[in-house]
């Protein structure tokens, strides 16, 4: 049988590869996940909790499409700001506003009033008047 004659990427190769072939580094060897990877860097507003008016509905849990809110033991506890892209749905959603959304670059992180989660409990957020 006469060898097929290549054109293109696979002429500049030399021969064509099956998939058996094919160098580990082309392949994809496990699903993937954001777990793994920083995706916050590039977020432009960073959402921020009043703990002492949420009710911890979870809404904002339910409905985080990147899983950046913190639960513990059916409570509201946060934020993952390593995975969050600041997408806004959370204070959207929320039925009581306790969430808002704060420009990264006007964000202090030296302010004490929030802690590394983004809760407070000392600055009311987008309270009712």
């Amino acid at each position: 049988m006469a060898k097929k004659k290549l054109t293109g990427f696979l002429a500049a190769s030399g021969e064509a590869k099956g998939w058996k072939d094919i160098p580990e580094g082309g392949l994809i060897i496990k699903a993937g996940n954001s777990e793994e990877y920083y995706t916050g860097g590039w977020r432009t507003f960073r959402p921020l909790v009043d703990k002492k008016r949420c009710i911890n509905c979870m809404q904002c849990w339910i409905m985080c499409p990147d899983s950046c809110i913190y639960a513990e033991n059916g409570n509201m506890e946060g934020f993952d700001y390593n995975h969050c892209k600041g997408c806004e749905i959370c204070a959207l959603i929320c039925p009581i506003k306790c969430i808002k959304m704060v420009k990264e670059s006007e964000f202090d992180e030296s302010d004490n009033n929030y802690d590394e989660r983004g809760r407070t409990t000392t600055i009311e957020i987008n309270e009712k008047k």
